[in-house]
């Protein structure tokens, strides 16, 4: 119950070859295989044109766009606390960049 399988292709052609005729079948599928390579140039000639940074940018933007309520609150949630990283890494810092005051002196 599948698709179009080979056998059933080969015996469309057999049947299309007597009913028709060879030479109209090699003509038919003469014009199949022209008109699916000028589709294939047309893709790549569009393909070509296309620009590729803008789209890829994009997509970066898309992926950045949550898809569920939890990645909106981690979208959410998430600046806040690299702010508070780099606050508290800040202060670090500061503390020890601060002379000790168990030194003797």
């Amino acid at each position: 119950m599948g698709g179009l399988h080979l056998l059933d292709l080969i015996v469309i052609l057999a049947i299309a070859m007597v009913i028709i005729g060879p030479k109209t079948v090699q003509s038919l599928s003469r014009k199949a295989g022209k008109g699916v390579g000028q589709a294939r140039d047309m893709k790549d000639k569009v393909m070509a044109e296309l620009p590729v940074e803008d789209i890829s940018d994009i997509t970066k933007t898309f992926s950045k766009i949550p898809t569920s309520p939890q990645q909106a609150v981690q979208k959410l949630l998430l600046p806040e606390q690299e702010h508070n990283q780099t606050e508290a890494k800040q202060e670090v810092k500061k503390d020890s960049s601060l002379p000790s005051s168990n030194s003797v002196g």
